[in-house]
């Protein structure tokens, strides 16, 4: 069975590639989860952010954007103490303003899936990549994204954050075309859109 390379052969990594890397993600819950885990990647590689997802969860009130927008400076700096995240004072104190920047987002347009999935028009995009290599690590949309995610308030949301981030909750399908899931998530996809549209 052919994955994408990237997962190498680290367990954890495998067990993410396989069950959720490029999966469509409709939760408000898990979409601000993801969002804040991408902005701690920021610099680091992915797999250290999931050797430490558990704390982070624990951590973080279980990504509660409501708990973690009232969190005080206090908070914060007692979170900063925590060996079991990544302590990085901008990081850390960036999920407090990226929490209440969510929520405004996601009363404007009731709920942050409707934002987020408009990108792209609310359906996956599926690549066709041979080589990883091939890959971009910024595209015009999450140009866009990360332009008016900043706009809104957010922080640690550059284009290649962005990018990352639509990777990770299905956006895009950016599974190379050898790899099992690439087909799985296409036709998932489709079955899906079928589901929606059932008289076309």
């Amino acid at each position: 069975m052919k994955r994408c390379n990237w997962c190498a052969e680290d367990p954890l990594y495998i067990k993410y590639h396989d069950e959720d890397w490029g999966v469509p993600v409709y939760d408000d819950g898990k979409l601000f989860e993801m969002l804040i885990l991408e902005g701690m990647q920021a610099g680091l590689s992915w797999i250290t952010i999931l050797r430490r997802r558990e704390n982070f969860y624990n951590t973080f009130d279980k990504f509660d954007p409501k708990k973690i927008a009232k969190y005080d400076d206090n908070k914060l700096n007692q979170i900063l103490q925590n060996p079991g995240i990544i302590r990085n004072r901008l990081k850390v104190f960036a999920v407090r303003q990226n929490a209440v920047a969510f929520l405004n987002t996601q009363k404007e347009f009731s709920g942050f899936k409707h934002y987020l999935w408009s990108f792209v028009n609310e359906k996956p995009q599926h690549n066709a990549w041979k080589n990883f290599k091939d890959i971009p690590t910024t595209t015009e949309i999450s140009d866009a994204l990360s332009k008016d995610l900043k706009k809104r308030g957010f922080s640690f949301v550059g284009s290649t954050i962005c990018y990352a981030y639509m990777q990770a909750v299905g956006l895009v399908n950016d599974h190379l075309m050898t790899c099992f899931r690439y087909k799985q998530l296409r036709t998932k996809s489709s079955l899906d859109a079928a589901k929606r549209n059932p008289g076309r």
